[in-house]
């Protein structure tokens, strides 16, 4: 128990309740299973037993397992021999035994874990805190009854939000493996999971990428004295255009259109050069050199791994709060400023009783925390063992929380004062919604503040850091998922398979570069991803909950952290969770969004193509099954019972060494 695995020795005979080695790890019979652990519980007090056999498992201890390597010893129900008239001498730290040997050495010895503790935190609040933040929840917040809305929010929150967050955050750092090959580890026949969480995180790439393109366009525009969309005087306004804040009389008709809005429209995205999905017309330059150096950026932030990333983080991380602290200050001296966030928070309660608002609340408050993209999976599977990701959990969705509440005050003490120099209810000037919140009414506002440059400048900053550490996230999800699943491929060519990654995600973003590409960031926004990842969510509830089991993932918990999940928990990740997104999967496409962007509306035959888009990714869980009972040998019962029992043991950590969990 106390040996260097490193060190020479030859392989004898095993005899019964003593311990073999193999692949560089121990292999132990159940007999000095109990020995070795309740040794090591007097060095590592705070390690939590694992039930009554009180032995480190990860739920496979009670499948037999019969293994060979390489002619050194053989494994068979716990009991240990050596093959006759073997004198093999290891002179080396391990034994590849096969592929899947190869890769648990490659998860123990190489696996690089966060410098410090904050680069994690920093991470996990980037890919939280997103765009959404600033944009969707002061809308949704307004529209289902302000402050009366912060009810159900709040219950989605405890009840389904927070506690698929920290399963998430637990799995990752349990198994330390990406959202591919983590579910060898806990129920094989749902592997297909991860195939289909990659698929999503590529879509969202191809069209989350392009609102920061058109956020960098403002950037490079804002560095001029007079904004241009101020005024009604450029090469791409039309006879419509009114300047409302100009200090001629101007009377404002139906057909008017604000400068700001046909800079947006007419001159960044040059969307009057496309009749809708049907002749998207040819790709702007402009926004693809902004979303080629954006992507560049994004290469050179992810290219070695974490340790990377992790330090980037820092700047894109916190400066969103340094300006959206500093716009609040701005926001809150403004005239008519109290107008705004009267109509944001002043409670409707009989909203309450709208099945619609409790939707939009879990929905919200789901999309803005994450689960369900591979990040919590993959950037937790890089902290130490014996992490509190229970605390981490609760900063983490807290501050995300918090941020969305502020976000909205900054939002609206903004649209406040639109209405006041507009001489117009708030409820006319927050018609926008989405990107065009901030794109046409808060770039309105901001060029018609005092040093408008400035903050303009910062603003856009603040979106691009706030899209940057997102992005990160999503990429990583995919790229620690493949490099887990096939590290004998990529786990040297990380640079290279992210090189890839980076081109596949530009060319596919081509679509969202055309003079119609908002009808495609829209239609990609609403169909492609959001149907999709409930149901991938869902199936990963289930299948941790119910069939790896809910009393052993508490007992992994419970070895990390050395306590274990209270009733609180269990209840939540059993029913309640899978009830929540159930909830609002069946919501979602039991009444499907009616698509409008500007002036077109979507035709019938694009909420077919977005509901294909969003299946092409669930579609691989299924086959994937099918797959699985296929290639497993047996009857259909012994398939369905191998298929969900977990195949390969899990690595814990024990002092100086690492154990398999069988």
């Amino acid at each position: 128990e106390t040996e260097p695995l490193t060190s020479k020795k030859v392989v004898s005979d095993c005899n019964e309740g003593e311990d073999c080695k193999e692949n560089g790890l121990l292999v132990r019979n159940p007999k000095s299973a109990l020995r070795l652990v309740e040794d090591g519980n007097k060095v590592h007090p705070s390690q939590g037993d694992k039930g009554e056999a009180a032995q480190i498992s990860n739920g496979y201890s009670g499948v037999p397992s019969s293994v060979t390597c390489g002619g050194v010893a053989e494994v068979e129900d716990g009991q240990c021999t050596a093959p006759a008239a073997t004198t093999t001498t290891t002179t080396t730290t391990s034994t590849t035994c096969g592929a899947e040997g190869q890769q648990q050495l490659m998860e123990l010895e190489d696996r690089e874990t966060w410098s410090k503790k904050i680069d994690f935190l920093l991470s996990v609040i980037g890919y939280a805190v997103d765009l959404g933040n600033v944009w969707r929840f002061p809308y949704i917040c307004y529209q289902n009854g302000g402050g009366a809305f912060l009810i159900p929010y709040t219950i989605m929150a405890i009840f389904g939000g927070i506690p698929l967050f920290y399963m998430e955050l637990a799995l990752g750092q349990y198994h330390r493996n990406g959202c591919i090959s983590i579910w060898r580890k806990i129920c094989p026949i749902f592997k297909g999971i991860g195939f289909a969480i990659c698929i999503i995180d590529l879509y969202i790439a191809s069209y989350y990428n392009t609102i920061m393109a058109w956020a960098f366009y403002y950037l490079v525009s804002s560095f001029t004295a007079e904004l241009p969309w101020t005024s009604c005087t450029n090469a791409w306004n039309t006879g419509n255009c009114t300047n409302y804040f100009s200090k001629d009389n101007v009377s404002w008709s139906l057909h008017s259109i604000s400068p700001a809005e046909e800079f947006y429209t007419r001159r960044v995205l040059q969307v009057h050069r496309s009749n809708g999905l049907d002749n998207l017309g040819g790709i702007s330059w402009q926004l693809t050199l902004c979303l080629l150096l954006i992507f560049t950026i994004v290469y050179f932030s992810i290219w070695k791994g974490v340790k990377t990333s992790g330090k980037v983080v820092w700047v894109t991380a916190t400066f969103p709060y340094v300006i959206l602290f500093i716009l609040l200050v701005r926001g809150a001296t403004l005239p008519g400023a109290w107008r705004g966030v009267l109509y944001y928070v002043k409670p409707d309660w009989q909203k309450l009783l709208a099945t619609e608002v409790w939707v939009d609340a879990a929905a919200q408050i789901f999309f803005s925390l994450g689960p369900g993209f591979g990040v919590l999976l993959a950037y937790a599977s890089y902290n130490k063992f014996h992490n509190n990701c229970y605390q981490d959990a609760l900063v983490t969705s807290t501050v995300n929380c918090v941020t969305s509440f502020v976000s909205g005050f900054v939002i609206f003490t903004v649209l406040g004062y639109m209405a006041e120099m507009r001489n117009e209810d708030v409820s006319e000037v927050a018609k926008d919604t989405g990107p065009s919140l901030l794109f046409i009414t808060y770039a309105e506002a901001i060029a018609n503040m005092p040093a408008s440059t400035f903050f303009a400048i910062i603003f856009f900053l603040m979106l691009l850091t706030l899209g940057l550490d997102s992005t990160f996230a999503g990429l990583e999800g995919v790229i620690t998922g493949v490099l887990d699943e096939f590290p004998h491929v990529w786990s040297k060519r990380r640079e290279l398979f992210v090189l890839g990654l980076i081109i596949i995600c530009f060319l596919g973003s081509l679509a969202t570069l055309t003079f119609g590409g908002a009808y495609v960031v829209k239609l990609f926004e609403e169909y492609a991803t959001g149907p999709a990842v409930l149901t991938v969510v869902f199936l990963e509830a289930v299948a941790v909950a119910w069939f790896y089991g809910i009393t052993q993932f508490c007992n992994d918990v419970k070895e990390m952290l050395g306590f274990a999940p209270g009733w609180y928990w269990r209840v939540c990740w059993v029913v309640i969770s899978p009830i929540f997104l159930l909830f609002v999967t069946c919501s979602f496409l039991s009444n499907p969004p009616q698509l409008r962007l500007f002036d077109y509306n979507y035709p019938y035959w694009t909420t077919v193509v977005g509901y294909c888009i969003g299946t092409s990714s669930v579609i691989w869980i299924p086959i994937y099954m099918v797959y699985r009972l296929i290639i497993t040998p047996g009857t259909l019962k012994e398939r369905i019972l191998k298929s969900i029992t977990p195949e390969t043991a899990t690595e814990i950590p024990f002092g100086d060494i690492r154990m398999n969990a069988v």
